[in-house]
């Protein structure tokens, strides 16, 4: 059970926004307070959850009420536990190894955010565009080589990434059957109140597993509390991630046309976020995984150019792994597993070429005037891309250095990496600047500086642990995209259901396998929909 809540309790905050429950006193229990106190801690329970919300902050509900609250904590904990919306617990060691031990839910917001139609419409749209560009992108070797070049000359990672992405230009290889499922994350900026893009994730585009469950689990909770929030479950989009993701691999698996091969998921050695990824095996027929230490130890590349691994003949490649330098621990074993699968004719997701167009430069590269009409034809959807554009400048532009180290709090500095934490804020971001100009060289080509964006705060009810607290968050927004190509053929290119993460305002990071974020989903709202909902009501 919960051990912040308690059916017919109601939940107060204390210090640090931490909401517990209040009501009469066991035998274990302190003497209560007196009756100013019961007062001042009923006007915060108010507080925290009426509409009534700090001037520029946005409420949670429209008068959730605590003892509401109590009871929807613990039914979705509940839920999590029966529905498998889990992950590994950080304090068991054999959590990231072991199946099924050290589990605890992942960590969520009580109630889903609110998004607005409009927006919401936009982001799914630009989902096929995204697919399409990063496929004509892949096909320009030059591109990516020149884009990088001085990237690779300081960042030892991008550097063994071109490495092999230049073999199979060498080798002219070619990727007939090409697959993505990719993941564009934006923001809403309440400066110009704009959908603005913060990034493409080309290569291990996480939680369409538990990110599906979750939106199951805000649909339920609002199927029987709906009416008392006056909010209608309706309005939380469906979220088939999962399926759509283990779809498109079972379609790719199909276009291999080898009735004898498996779909391969490479992962880690220690994973907590394993429960994400056995969601998507659930809906495939014949799947294997393996790290990469152990494609390099079991796999060979046949004669015809088949991908044999522990004796299977490998289809599709699913790439959970290799984004980050921690994944090639040994500097040799990883590297050779990595160049092995790209030689073969198994199908990648995504290939090396694919992995390479969503680095950070790349991006950087593509937001320049002019570069999508290299890629794109239609005028449109190129319109399209560039509103959703954020201001992203190289360093060399010594303008926007200079901007950056006088305002540091309107950028974002970005290194080379994926998977969360990576990035440079605030003071910090002005130190790194300074210490960058300094050194002058080549080192400044080993980031990107990024605008900024301020989304509109809200008062959330988070679960965490078991404990539910209260504090201002953020939600980033994530559209998966799912892309399948047969030579000249397109089979796949839509939109793939959806992640929303949330955030503790005052956090810069937004992973949630990082520990930085909860899991949500969405409340699509409108300008004629309104609902309010008296604390009275509820608190009574």
């Amino acid at each position: 059970m919960s051990s912040c809540v308690s059916h017919h309790h109601h939940l107060v905050r204390h210090g640090g926004g931490r909401l517990r429950a209040a009501g009469p006193a066991t035998p274990r229990a302190r003497p209560g307070p007196g009756p100013a106190a019961s007062f001042a801690r009923r006007r915060v329970a108010r507080a925290a959850t009426s509409a009534e919300a700090p001037s520029g902050v946005a409420p949670a509900v429209p008068a959730a009420g605590a003892a509401v609250l109590s009871e929807m904590v613990e039914d979705a904990a509940v839920w999590c536990a029966v529905h498998g919306l889990v992950v590994g617990d950080r304090s068991d060691p054999r959590s990231g190894t072991i199946p099924g031990v050290g589990l605890v839910h992942a960590p969520f917001s009580l109630l889903p955010a609110r998004f607005p139609m409009p927006f919401w419409k936009q982001a799914c749209e630009l989902a096929p565009i995204f697919n399409e560009l990063v496929d004509r992108v892949s096909l320009d070797g030059a591109f990516l080589q020149d884009s990088l070049s001085r990237t690779r000359q300081v960042d030892d990672f991008t550097a063994r990434l071109l490495e092999i992405h230049e073999k199979m230009m060498e080798a002219n290889k070619k990727e007939d059957i090409r697959l993505g499922l990719h993941r564009s994350d934006y923001m809403l900026d309440s400066e110009t109140n704009s959908l603005l893009q913060i990034e493409l994730n080309t290569i291990s585009s996480s939680f369409p597993g538990l990110g599906s469950l979750i939106s199951e689990l805000h649909r339920t909770l609002l199927k029987q509390y709906g009416k008392v929030l006056c909010l209608d479950p309706g309005r939380i989009p469906r979220n088939w991630a999962a399926s759509q993701f283990a779809d498109t691999l079972a379609r790719a698996w199909t276009e291999y046309k080898d009735d004898s091969a498996v779909v391969m998921m490479v992962v880690q050695p220690e994973e907590r976020n394993m429960y994400d990824q056995y969601w998507l095996v659930n809906h495939l027929k014949e799947s294997v995984w393996k790290t990469l230490a152990q494609v390099e130890a079991e796999g060979k590349v046949l004669t015809d150019g088949k991908l044999v691994v522990d004796g299977r003949t490998v289809a599709v490649v699913y790439f959970r792994a290799g984004y980050s330098p921690n994944d090639y621990p040994s500097e040799a074993w990883e590297w050779r597993a990595r160049l092995l699968m790209e030689q073969s004719s198994a199908i990648k997701c995504p290939s090396i070429s694919y992995h390479l167009v969503g680095t950070k430069k790349v991006q950087q590269e593509l937001a320049k005037p002019n570069v999508l009409e290299r890629f794109l034809d239609n005028k449109e959807d190129i319109a399209k891309l560039r509103k959703s554009f954020a201001g992203l400048w190289s360093l060399d532009n010594e303008e926007i250095v200079e901007s950056a180290i006088e305002k540091p709090d309107l950028f974002v500095l970005k290194p080379q990496r994926e998977g969360g934490g990576n990035n440079i804020y605030g003071h910090d971001l002005r130190d790194t600047l300074i210490k960058l100009q300094k050194e002058k060289g080549e080192s400044l080509a080993a980031y990107i500086l990024m605008q900024r964006i301020f989304p509109k705060a809200s008062l959330t009810p988070l679960v965490r642990g078991g404990v539910c607290f209260e504090d201002l968050t953020i939600s980033e927004l994530g559209i998966y995209g799912a892309y399948l190509r047969s030579k000249d053929k397109v089979i796949v290119n839509s939109p793939s259901g959806y992640l929303m993460r949330t955030k503790v305002s005052s956090s810069n990071e937004g992973g949630v396998a990082a520990g930085f974020a909860v899991l949500d989903s969405v409340y699509l709202t409108d300008e004629t929909t309104r609902c309010r909902v008296t604390s009275d009501n509820i608190m009574n």
